[in-house]
């Protein structure tokens, strides 16, 4: 995967940093807050926008914890929503129907993972910053 025309990508870790089932949150921009989380699932890094579509809130309880106790889904921390690992699709909870946000990543021949903006979505993640 390449960027775009006019794409920005920020340095997230190195792809073994991430290990199969496990998820780690980033702040690329430096907000003070985990603005995206990548979650290495079936052996390939899925990147999120760090937001539940319900309150626009951050989805982890703590710093890299976005998953539910069984690591099956991903939960929103303020009221237990789950949502599928492959889509980001909400299946219990209030944002039922309603799905997480991709982010682009790439990773290069070395192995090293961006997040890609191309499709706007950090910037547009400065417009609902949540105060922590």
């Amino acid at each position: 995967m390449s960027p775009q025309a006019g794409a920005r990508a920020w340095p997230l870790c190195h792809e073994s940093a991430i290990a199969e089932g496990e998820v780690r949150g980033f702040d690329p921009e430096g907000e003070g807050q985990d603005t995206l989380f990548v979650l290495r699932h079936r052996g390939q890094l899925q990147g999120w926008v760090n937001r539940c579509p319900h309150q626009g809130v951050p989805m982890a309880w703590r710093r890299h914890a976005h998953l539910n106790a069984a690591g099956t889904h991903v939960q929103c921390h303020a009221h237990g929503a789950l949502f599928d690992k492959d889509s980001g699709l909400c299946v219990q909870g209030p944002c039922l129907g309603q799905s997480l946000q991709r982010r682009p990543l790439r990773v290069d021949a070395h192995g090293a993972v961006f997040a890609l903006s191309d499709d706007g979505a950090l910037e547009q993640l400065k417009e609902h910053k949540v105060e922590t």
